[in-house]
C-alpha cells in the first residue's frame, strides 16, 4: 500500500496549494472536494496516471475523463465554442455544467482519441486555486468505484482511496448533486440532469435539448 498525503483544505497554506498544483502536473493523482462530489484527477496530460485512475475506480475505458479548467479563457484554448456554447459557458460558469465539445487542435490531446472534449470550470474556492496554480488543466472524474454512489463525505473518501491516491484533499461534507451533462458536438443533448435544470439550460441556449 503506498503512501496517501492527507490534507484539510482549511489548513493549506498558498505553499501547499503551489506543491500539490506541481505534483498534479508531474502526475500524481489526488482525490479534491468540488462544488458537487469529490473528484480524483490528475494533470490533463499524464497518460499513466490517467491510465491509473481508470484502474482504481474500475472504469471503463470507453468513459472519457471529464477535464476541468481554471477559466473559461483557458477552456476555449482547449474546445470549439459556438455562440449557443458561449452563453452556456458565459452563464453558468464556474458552476455545475459540463459541455462536450469538438476538441480545437491544441485540445486534441486531451480528448485522448474521443471525438468530444468534456469541459467544466468548477466553482469551488480550493479548486480554483488549485487549478489557476496548474499550468495544466485537470483530468478528473467523480471519486467512487464505477457503478457505486458517489462519495460526499470525508470518511467514505479515505476508505476508498487511502493508500490508493497519492493526495487527498479534504472539505468537509460537499453537495450531492452532480453537474449537469450536455453534448454540443452535434444536435444538442441532454446527457444528465444534475445541479442545473433542463428548462434553465434550454432558456439560455435558445432551443430545445434532447435527452438520451
Amino acid at each position: 500500500m503506498s503512501r496517501t498525503l492527507i490534507f484539510k483544505v482549511s489548513e493549506m497554506s498558498e505553499k501547499d496549494i503551489l506543491q500539490a498544483a506541481r505534483a498534479l502536473t508531474a502526475g500524481a493523482v489526488a482525490v479534491v472536494p468540488t462544488d458537487t462530489v469529490y473528484g480524483i484527477g490528475t494533470g490533463a496530460l499524464c497518460e499513466d496516471s490517467i491510465q491509473r485512475i481508470y484502474t482504481l475506480k474500475n472504469r471503463p475505458a470507453s468513459n472519457p475523463l471529464q477535464i476541468l479548467t481554471g477559466s473559461l479563457e483557458q477552456a476555449r484554448r482547449m474546445a470549439e465554442f459556438s455562440g449557443g456554447a458561449l452563453r452556456l459557458a458565459q452563464k453558468f460558469w464556474p458552476g455545475g455544467l459540463t459541455m462536450i465539445l469538438s476538441p480545437s487542435p491544441e485540445g486534441r490531446t486531451l480528448a485522448r482519441g474521443f471525438t468530444g472534449i468534456g469541459l467544466r470550470v468548477p466553482n469551488c474556492t480550493f479548486l480554483s486555486a488549485l487549478l489557476y496554480a496548474m499550468p495544466l488543466p485537470l483530468a478528473c472524474t467523480s471519486a467512487n468505484l464505477h457503478g457505486q454512489p458517489v462519495l460526499t463525505e470525508e470518511t467514505d473518501v479515505l476508505e476508498t482511496f487511502d493508500g490508493k491516491a497519492d493526495y487527498i484533499f479534504l472539505d468537509g461534507i460537499l453537495n450531492p448533486v452532480a453537474s449537469s451533462v450536455v453534448d454540443l458536438t452535434g444536435e444538442p443533448v441532454l446527457l444528465r440532469e444534475g445541479d442545473i435544470s433542463r428548462a434553465e439550460l434550454e432558456r439560455v441556449w435558445g432551443g430545445p435539448f434532447y435527452v438520451k
